[in-house]
């Protein structure tokens, strides 16, 4: 099997990651709790990586105030994304109030770190950005790239854990999807790299880092990110892609369970709906 590629036309931030007006306030509370926990303070200068439509980097903005300064980095090209692209996303908040706080960058990471000089950023932000990676090998290349960038590094992560039992599918749909992924040289989807908190944290210490503080937050209902992973491999679209992509037979025996395990695991719900799984936060120096 190859190993996938970095290629700064895939996106960071799929298009059914787009909240709707009835759930983006949750998705808000969600980003505004990780930033508290990142004491992310006035003033600062923060790059964020794999912003996105922008979810985070609004309220990356808020608490920076007047004075700090968002770099906000995707290598997303800026029609992409339903029902918003990303370039409708950063142009509507370029004209917010909080816009001029805001630097959009189309760039793959690493060509952007290239460039920086040392010192430059207060903090770097990966908010639920590390499992879009190509590969742990372009993960690790980057934790590396980023040191003396930024004395602070703040990530997010979806923890493979589920304190509330119905983000139970969400766990299995994400190892599900990222089993048929990592067999493709090139994915848009959600999740291609899913590594575990010990992983990106042991990484995180290879590269140089320091762990600093750690929690583990369980979403409230209503963040969708549980559901659409697992509508994704529900989705009769799974099946094909498996049947069409994958030559061994013995793996697509394996995705199929797999994907059986996440229909029965929903199917114990009972029409309850889908939550999303408990989210690592950690703080690296």
């Amino acid at each position: 099997m190859l190993e996938p590629t970095p290629n700064p036309t895939i996106p960071l931030q799929s298009q059914h990651d787009i909240e709707s007006p009835s759930t983006q306030p949750i998705g808000n509370s969600h980003r505004a709790t990780l930033v508290s926990i990142w004491s992310i303070s006035s003033n600062a200068k923060i790059l964020e990586i794999g912003c996105g439509q922008g979810d985070c980097t609004e309220i990356l903005a808020t608490a920076v105030g007047p004075t700090g300064h968002i770099d906000a980095i995707d290598p997303a090209p800026l029609d992409y994304g339903s029902p918003e692209t990303l370039g409708q996303a950063q142009a509507r908040i370029s004209q917010s109030s909080i816009g001029a706080r805001i630097t959009w960058h189309q760039a793959s990471p690493l060509e952007f770190l290239a460039s920086v000089e040392e010192g430059t950023y207060d903090a770097v932000v990966l908010c639920h950005s590390i499992w879009y990676f190509a590969s742990p090998a372009v993960v690790l290349d980057t934790l590396r790239a980023l040191r003396g960038k930024t004395p602070k590094l703040c990530v997010a992560e979806y923890a493979l854990s589920a304190t509330e039992p119905r983000a139970v599918p969400h766990v299995l749909a994400a190892l599900a999807r990222a089993s048929l992924e990592v067999h493709r040289t090139v994915s848009e989807e959600n999740i291609r790299t899913a590594l575990a908190p010990h992983t990106i944290r042991s990484m995180a210490e290879e590269t140089g880092w320091k762990l600093v503080g750690e929690s583990m937050i369980v979403p409230k209902e209503g963040l969708e990110d549980g559901r659409w992973e697992t509508n994704t491999v529900v989705d009769d679209s799974f099946l094909k892609d498996v049947e069409s992509e994958i030559r061994e037979e013995k793996i697509r025996a394996v995705l199929r369970s797999m994907r059986e395990a996440v229909k029965n695991a929903v199917g114990i719900l009972k029409g309850d709906p889908v939550r999303t799984m408990d989210v690592w936060v950690a703080t690296f120096e």
